[in-house]
């Protein structure tokens, strides 16, 4: 251990190319936050959509869980525990008030397998280019609040894919250690967008930033641009994986978040 020793955390990042099958993809989950966990992640992500990627979107409102049970929350709740690590559980399907459409909700789990926050995705992805065409709003109804928790290095913030495109979110969490990205981000605008928003949000935010994608070709044609990665708060990418399933270890490193902030104070520099 460095003299920074308990200033350093290590946190991971799960990439996976969900399937249709909510078991076949919970199995694939348990696998990869155990590879996580034997790697020394003390908080481990999953990525949006983790539980299914149905054949179309309406898929998942059949799979919502009620708040507080269900066999996804059941398997996160479990694996938080089984392994002692902060898990959060990219998304899953939530009922909403309306019958036809559900929450995108974000549940994190504290190292006693506990329930700590909920984050419900807030801005709904429209995109429409030649024959590739998505309407969230469709399928899921748009949460109202910002979500944080406090984890022992500092406070986490909790954004969802699209969100990644709304500066404003990020700065109303205050002042995080960490920010997390659960995305399943397309091959398009993955390709244009996706590395160069994550480094500006750990640039202006001065922390780190841990993004966790769906990453391949899934059974319902789509493609998802994977690359989920660490990114330290000047804007370095520490870790990254392109493509497929797999795990992204890495550091925080407090004392380097510090000196980054002390030599270049814009956070205590801004006016509005």
């Amino acid at each position: 251990p460095t003299e920074d020793g308990e200033k350093m955390s290590k946190v991971a990042a799960v990439q996976m190319v969900s399937t249709p099958s909510v078991p076949e993809n919970i199995a694939t989950a348990r696998r990869l936050v155990a590879e996580a966990a034997a790697g020394g992640a003390q908080l481990v992500t999953l990525p949006e959509y983790w539980p299914i990627m149905g054949m179309s979107d309406a898929d998942k409102v059949s799979h919502a869980e009620q708040p507080g049970s269900g066999p996804i929350q059941d398997f996160m709740a479990q694996t938080a525990q089984q392994h002692g690590i902060w898990l959060i559980g990219g998304t899953l399907p939530l009922v909403s008030t309306d019958a036809a459409r559900v929450m995108n909700t974000t549940l994190v789990y504290g190292p006693d397998g506990k329930p700590v926050v909920r984050y419900d995705k807030i801005h709904l992805f429209g995109f429409t280019k030649g024959t590739e065409s998505y309407d969230e709003a469709r399928t899921i109804v748009p949460g109202g609040s910002v979500g944080t928790f406090e984890a022992p290095f500092g406070r986490v913030g909790l954004s969802v894919c699209y969100d990644l495109r709304f500066p404003e979110l990020y700065r109303a969490m205050g002042d995080c250690v960490l920010i997390v990205v659960p995305a399943a981000f397309t091959h398009t605008t993955g390709m244009a967008h996706w590395e160069i928003l994550l480094r500006a949000r750990a640039i202006e935010n001065q922390c780190y930033v841990l993004a966790s994608a769906q990453g391949g070709t899934h059974a319902n044609g789509r493609r998802t641009f994977g690359h989920s990665m660490l990114i330290d708060p000047w804007g370095e990418v520490k870790a990254v994986l392109k493509e497929g399933e797999g795990v992204v270890i890495g550091e925080l490193d407090l004392a380097f978040l510090a000196r980054v902030r002390e030599s270049l104070p814009a956070l205590k520099h801004r006016k509005m």
